[in-house]
C-alpha cells in the first residue's frame, strides 16, 4: 500500500466529517441538548485527526500521480493550496471542539459561547471541504473538471 492509496482511504472523513458534525451541532443547538453537541464536537475532533493523516499522505500521493498523463502539476498544486488552507481551519475546529467538549463536561459558563464559535468555524470548514473535495476529485475524475483544465493539459475534453 503506497501513499496514494493511503491518501484515498483517509481523505474522505475530513471532508464528510465537518458536514455531518455541522448538522449534528445544529440539532444540538436547536434542541438545547449538550450530549448532541458533544457528539458534534467528537465528530469534528475525529475529522481533524483524519486531516492530519490526509495531509501526511498527500505529499507522497502527489509524487506518485503528478507525472501521470492527464494529471498535470497545476491541478495538483491547486488541490494542495486549498488543502493547506482547509487543514488550518480543521486544526482550529478540532482545538476549539476540544475546548467546547471540556467546557460542556465541566458545565462551564462559557460552554454556550464555544457552541456558537464552533458553529461559525464549522460553517467555514464545510465551505472549504467542498472546495478541497472537488479539487481532489478533479485529479483523477476528469469528468468533473472544468473545460479550462483540459485546455491547460492540451487534452481534449471527454464531452
Amino acid at each position: 500500500m503506497n501513499d496514494a492509496h493511503l491518501h484515498m482511504i483517509v481523505n474522505h472523513f475530513p471532508i464528510v466529517g465537518p458536514i455531518l458534525g455541522l448538522l449534528v451541532l445544529i440539532g444540538g443547538l436547536f434542541f438545547k441538548n449538550t450530549p448532541i453537541k458533544n457528539t458534534a464536537y467528537f465528530l469534528f475532533i475525529t475529522a481533524t485527526v483524519f486531516t492530519v493523516f490526509s495531509m501526511t499522505t498527500g505529499e507522497g500521493a502527489e509524487e506518485i500521480v503528478e507525472d501521470m498523463p492527464t494529471i498535470g502539476h497545476e491541478i495538483i498544486h491547486n488541490h494542495e493550496e486549498l488543502a493547506e488552507k482547509f487543514a488550518i481551519i480543521m486544526y482550529l475546529l478540532g482545538a476549539v471542539s476540544v475546548i467546547g467538549l471540556i467546557t460542556n463536561i465541566k458545565k462551564h459558563s462559557k460552554a454556550n459561547f464555544f457552541s456558537y464559535a464552533i458553529l461559525v468555524i464549522s460553517i467555514v470548514a464545510v465551505f472549504f471541504s467542498t472546495k478541497v473535495g472537488t479539487s481532489g476529485g478533479e485529479i483523477r475524475h476528469t469528468e468533473i473538471r472544468p473545460e479550462k483544465a483540459f485546455q491547460n493539459l492540451n487534452v481534449e475534453s471527454p464531452e
